[in-house]
């Protein structure tokens, strides 16, 4: 047999058994991330809950519109606040990944919601969509606080990492209730960076395999991947929104962040930390990381609470 014709089907077998074992494999790795517990984290920090750091807690058990189940916290400030912010934790995350920050938002007077995303942490569900379903989840949770007997939010700003980015700014893109957004290390569209994953893994540069997966995850999950896309819901944001990323992020590329940025409206504003990389923004950045993503929240959200009235 001709070298070239051998060398031809093994190309073809190839490609055949790869398609097949993507076909399989690769929905579970886009739609089902590994799930961090608590015992993940007790292996990285002693601050597992809110009561760790000295914070007042309330839990949050709630559904999705699906029938979710949906697990968080609430925090209060410690007097008339000075706004709320919701958290938004990143893939494979929970919400424990937001208590740092939770901290010092509380110690300078905001309420503080943090919840484990769909499929993430404590919470139900099969499928992770990042931000399809999602951005819904969130309104929900909103929703699930104000309606608690004698709470009074002030305006609403909401942070967001990684996946947590995406989804917020879907998120702000249709629910007029959201005042402020900071967007850290997040993509700019599904697509996109699921063809970085795809390279990073196994290496084939071929958009096909990501088709063959996202038609595949699409059908699983009964969602639609090009419409998660934070490049075509900052459209739609007309709120204040603060958006940073490590230049040194070997999982999302800093550049999608410059994407989003240069598409949204004013007023806005950009911080790329240098040598920072997708999992060390606070360490590499030290409290000015906190100040600057703190203090945007003070300016914008204003300071003290609206006629909504206070804690």
């Amino acid at each position: 047999m001709n070298i070239l014709v051998v060398l031809l089907l093994f190309v073809v077998l190839f490609m055949v058994f790869v398609s097949a074992v993507l076909l399989v494999i690769g929905p579970v790795m886009l739609l089902q991330p590994h799930r961090r517990t608590v015992e993940y984290y007790r292996k990285h920090t002693s601050i597992l809950h809110p009561s760790d750091l000295g914070l007042p807690c309330e839990e949050l058990s709630l559904r999705s519109p699906e029938g979710i189940e949906l697990r968080g916290w609430l925090i209060r400030a410690p007097s008339a606040p000075k706004g709320t912010v919701l958290h938004l934790h990143g893939v494979s995350e929970s919400r424990i990944a937001g208590l740092p920050l939770a901290r010092r938002l509380h110690d300078r007077g905001f309420h503080i919601i943090l919840y484990d995303s769909r499929r993430h942490g404590e919470s139900g569900g099969t499928f992770c969509t990042y931000g399809f379903y999602e951005k819904h989840d969130a309104s929900t949770v909103i929703n699930s606080v104000l309606a608690r007997p004698g709470f009074r939010p002030g305006k609403i700003g909401v942070f967001g990492n990684s996946m947590g980015a995406a989804v917020a700014i879907q998120l702000a893109a249709l629910d007029p209730r959201i005042e402020a957004v900071v967007a850290e290390s997040g993509f700019a569209t599904l697509r996109t960076v699921f063809d970085d994953y795809q390279k990073r893994m196994i290496m084939l540069p071929w958009h096909y395999l990501r088709n063959i997966v996202i038609k595949r995850s699409e059908v699983l999950a009964h969602f639609k991947a090009s419409a998660v896309s934070p490049l075509e819901a900052v459209k739609d944001v007309h709120v204040p929104l603060f958006v940073l990323h490590g230049t040194a992020d070997d999982r999302i590329h800093y550049t999608y962040s410059e994407m989003v940025f240069r598409r949204a409206h004013e007023p806005k504003q950009l911080w790329l930390i240098e040598g920072a990389t997708h999992s060390n923004m606070a360490v590499v950045g030290g409290e000015q990381y906190f100040s600057r993503i703190v203090g945007f929240f003070e300016r914008v959200l204003g300071g003290v609470s609206d006629q909504r009235g206070s804690q």
